[in-house]
């Protein structure tokens, strides 16, 4: 039970993030800004900094997650998020820090058996996934 309620704040609270991203990179345009509120996500969802956690290798943060015991549901939003981050930074001409958030995407696909599709699901399509996770872990 008590399992579950942090696992549920931690859904909710990528929730309200990509809610905050899709505002900003969709409506508002700014990608940037967009990519800056995932990454501040993912390190929220994984309970570290993220400008920390961020500056570390592909490799490494897929290392730390393992060790850490990370949720498989919150790896696979991790990816995700961090894949659809990629993408903001490059619509913000931030093509290298684009590049980087890419392979830690892929690092952290690999590492937990995330399907990761090619081209990143739309902000619109990760609040979807994940509202329908606080909804089943809601029940």
């Amino acid at each position: 039970m008590i399992e579950q309620d942090y696992l549920l704040r931690l859904l909710v609270g990528f929730f309200a993030a990509i809610q905050r991203a899709v505002e900003r990179g969709g409506r508002e345009g700014e990608p940037e800004e967009a990519a800056r509120t995932l990454d501040d996500a993912v390190g929220t969802a994984l309970d570290m900094d993220a400008s920390m956690l961020l500056a570390l290798s592909p490799e490494s943060i897929a290392g730390i997650m393992q060790v850490s015991g990370v949720d498989p549901r919150v790896s696979a939003y991790a990816a995700r998020s961090l894949q659809l981050s990629a993408r903001y930074y490059d619509e913000a001409g931030q093509s290298d820090l684009a590049a980087v958030r890419l392979a830690q995407a892929r690092s952290i696909a690999e590492v937990f058996g995330v399907d990761l599709p090619d081209e990143p699901i739309t902000s619109e399509e990760l609040l979807e996934l994940v509202e329908c996770d606080v909804e089943e872990a809601r029940t």
